[in-house]
């Protein structure tokens, strides 16, 4: 049998271009392309921990022992004693800073899906963590699931009132979330101050001013017993996720918003309210924002101070990004955050290098995340291209 006849030049290296480039179905380069800017943010992240005088190897093995591993376990350190409560120390840290992360980005995705920008989160969860403060202190004597329910209740309540001003807004009168929401998070962080130092302050609190402790029966039980302490909370957010995507998946609800983030004109000319669809959304992300203020009360906190949120708003952006804006994406990005976040203090022990070098990691994660082509370009990972169907004319009908 006569062998084939050799290729063109130019027709082999087209060939051997295409095989050095990645092509990958839909849900593969989906989830290839923020995995790429994880590791790129990283790589970024050595760089600048050599040029600033550090390790970045012995670097990143403090964030893996102080998040999901043993500290001392890597470096064979003697002088510190590995057993199975520190390592399960370690990743319980971790699942307790990853759940409000969790939360706070669904409620941030949620609103992506409505084709709206919720930047109001910080704002939303100060306004839900003092409804249940207040419900968790006041309300004494009653039983605790029943006193739980009201200050979750209370939390959700006060976020979703909270996110649906911007909603009506945006709705009614045009204004755009953005700015509404941002002028919304001074509005909550200042009159949280208010009250902190007012009608809400603790006389016991000294010098920081702070709410009282909610009651006993107020607070979330753990999910097992020991030193370990991971409330139930981290159950709620792994259930919000996936109720979330039941619910913009396979409900007439969630179609809608869908819908209206997709195409507000199609969606108004296929009979939708565009308007109670904005107003719904905001007030649903706003009602999880404040779902997120009300776990971190009730499991972590106890109590309300000036300091309580260390950023979970803003953080979570980035993780509705690195999500994809997809419910059950947005876990493992919050799991990511609340990594890092939770390995700093380790980290900074065996480098002495500032804890701040997180702060930028998240941020190049966020850089690259938004700016996927300079990840497909450094990668040579090629878009899937869009599949375009070509509406043809029927033929006439003959006469």
């Amino acid at each position: 049998m006569p062998a084939p006849p050799p290729l063109p030049p130019a027709r082999r290296h087209a060939l051997i271009d295409r095989m050095r480039r990645v092509r990958l179905p839909g849900l593969g380069q989906s989830i290839l392309v923020p995995l790429l800017a994880v590791i790129t943010a990283l790589l970024v992240g050595a760089v600048i921990i050599l040029v600033s005088g550090g390790n970045p190897v012995r670097a990143y093995e403090g964030l893996y022992e102080g998040s999901i591993g043993c500290p001392g376990a890597l470096s064979g350190d003697a002088g510190i004693q590995v057993t199975r409560l520190v390592c399960a120390s370690s990743v319980t840290d971790t699942l307790i800073t990853a759940t409000p992360f969790v939360i706070a980005g669904l409620a941030v995705a949620f609103a992506f899906k409505g084709g709206l920008f919720n930047i109001g989160v910080e704002g939303q969860l100060l306004a839900g963590s003092l409804a249940t403060v207040l419900v968790g202190y006041k309300l004494d004597g009653l039983p605790a699931a029943l006193h739980i329910t009201l200050a979750l209740a209370a939390g959700i309540a006060a976020g979703a009132v909270y996110g649906a001003i911007p909603g009506l807004l945006k709705a009614y009168t045009g204004a755009h979330e953005v700015i509404v929401t941002i002028m919304l998070n001074y509005v909550a962080g200042t009159m949280t101050s208010y009250l902190l130092s007012g009608v809400m302050k603790d006389p016991r609190s000294g010098a920081v001013a702070r709410t009282p402790y909610i009651d006993t029966a107020a607070r979330l039980p753990d999910v097992w017993p020991g030193p370990e302490m991971l409330h139930l909370g981290a159950v709620f957010a792994v259930l919000t996720a996936i109720g979330l995507w039941w619910v913009l998946q396979r409900t007439t609800i969630g179609y809608e918003v869908r819908t209206v983030g997709a195409n507000p004109h199609a969606a108004r000319y296929a009979g939708m309210s565009v308007a109670r669809t904005v107003a719904l959304t905001m007030a649903v992300a706003g009602g999880l924002a404040g779902m997120a203020g009300a776990i971190e009360v009730t499991g972590v906190n106890y109590y309300h101070t000036p300091g309580f949120s260390v950023g979970y708003g803003f953080d979570s952006i980035a993780i509705a990004l690195l999500g994809r804006a997809h419910p059950v994406g947005v876990i493992p990005a919050a799991l990511l955050f609340g990594a890092l976040r939770g390995g700093s203090s380790r980290m900074q022990f065996l480098t002495q290098i500032p804890v701040d070098i997180i702060q930028v990691i998240q941020a190049l994660v966020l850089l690259f995340v938004a700016a996927p082509a300079i990840v497909r370009w450094l990668y040579r990972v090629r878009q899937r291209p869009h599949t375009v169907i070509e509406e043809r004319p029927e033929p006439a009908a003959s006469v």
